[in-house]
């Protein structure tokens, strides 16, 4: 057996081959290494190219604004005008400002839209552009409530034929009008409530507010007394015009006899102010315009001082009081109040409403809560009629009955 031989030939064959594969290999590692730069570029053109065609999204969006701004500023201004007359095929204008009157002509399908007294907005050749909404006033807007209260009848208490009345004057009508049609009765167009403080003359107003399906406008009869001459029969005429145009509607105005008390004259624009809001007022309840459906129910604590002309049937067909509750009144408030309060078993509410004689709604809802304090403020677990003692004496103290008794004697 002979050994093999590697002759110098070879040796330097292998070598050569050995120094091509490692040429070879790194030559790969380069190109891999130039794969992967050419990749993250590849990645960061891409998200460049992302970016700027944002941007140019961006760029686009402010360009076309610019161009209807732009448009905008080029256009000719219109002007504000009132429709005084109409005829078959013209309509006559006065516009604001300068009350010029002037004769113009419009659209079939534009004619139809107008009216007397309707604003329009004209060009330079006096031609009609636009139909405006009407003019109200934006604090009789802020009147409307969008949400309606969450209170219901059922937490009404001891009101039960007040608010069988309330629901027939003010609720049946705009819901069921052809019982009426049927009998051939005009409905009742308002009511008033009266009674002492703390009945639960606006609760039952919030109660309709929550079960009626219509527009609910709720303002105070002081937002309605304003210091310039004018501003506040103008607000009443907004309120009542926005009312008819959301019709069915109804209009509460709570503390009505801050506008509505008996007219005098004392020499001052004041009190010529405030008659001349009222005399609104009562044209707008029953004046020559018909209201449509829309209800008002007011409420006052001093009916005592209102105006004879406020009280007369066609402005308020009923006139509701709502009285200090009774004793079963008081035990129904208080069980309302106290649905939800843990009670110890020895709490007897039939005790607690005899021994609130006098008291009025607000008065039997504060000593609940104030029943509700008082343990809390000792870190018990329920109410005690201890609890409801203290409760009854801080609310009721002495110092508030002969306040609770005049009131009584008041409405008696």
């Amino acid at each position: 057996m002979t050994e093999s031989t590697i002759t110098p030939d070879q040796e330097s064959i292998q070598e050569l081959h050995l120094k091509r594969i490692t040429a070879l290999e790194n030559e790969n590692k380069r190109l891999s290494e130039e794969i992967e730069t050419l990749r993250m570029e590849k990645e960061d053109t891409r998200a460049k190219l992302v970016e700027t065609l944002i941007s140019n999204k961006k760029y686009m969006r402010e360009e076309e604004r610019l161009k209807k701004e732009n448009a905008l500023l080029r256009r000719m201004p219109l002007f504000l005008a009132t429709v005084v007359e109409m005829g078959e095929d013209y309509v006559l204008l006065r516009q604001h400002g300068n009350n010029q009157e002037f004769i113009t002509t419009t659209s079939p399908e534009m004619m139809e839209a107008l009216e007397p007294n309707t604003r329009v907005a004209i060009n330079n050749s006096l031609t009609i552009v636009r139909v405006m909404d009407k003019s109200v006033d934006v604090r009789a807007k802020t009147m409307e409530l969008i949400e309606a209260p969450t209170v219901s009848y059922d937490q009404v208490g001891g009101l039960e034929d007040q608010i069988r009345e309330v629901s027939e004057t003010v609720e049946l009508p705009l819901t069921q009008p052809e019982l009426f049609a049927e009998i051939g009765v005009e409905p009742p167009k308002g009511v008033l409530l009266f009674g002492p403080p703390g009945t639960g003359k606006t609760l039952i107003a919030k109660a309709v507010a929550h079960h009626s399906r219509a527009t609910f406008i709720h303002m105070s009869g002081s937002e309605l007394v304003h210091k310039f001459i004018g501003e506040g029969a103008q607000l009443v005429r907004d309120i009542f015009q926005m009312a008819r145009d959301k019709a069915p509607a109804i209009v509460f105005i709570d503390e009505i006899d801050s506008v509505g008390s008996i007219r005098t004259h004392d020499g001052t624009t004041g009190s010529a102010e405030v008659n001349r809001t009222m005399m609104q007022l009562l044209a707008e309840l029953d004046g020559f315009r018909a209201r449509g459906d829309v209800k008002v129910i007011a409420a006052t604590n001093r009916i005592d001082i209102l105006d004879p002309a406020l009280l007369r049937p066609g402005r308020f067909d009923r006139i509701i009081e709502i009285p200090m509750p009774n004793f079963d009144g008081r035990l129904a408030i208080l069980s309302i109040h106290t649905a939800k309060m843990k009670m110890s078993p020895e709490v007897d509410l039939r005790v607690i409403a005899k021994e609130t004689e006098g008291a009025s709604g607000a008065d039997l809802k504060s000593i609940a809560v104030e029943a509700g304090m008082m343990a809390i403020r000792r870190r018990g677990t329920a109410v005690t009629p201890e609890d409801f003692k203290r409760a009854v004496d801080k609310v009721l103290g002495e110092e508030m009955l002969p306040r609770v008794d005049e009131s009584m004697r008041m409405f008696s």
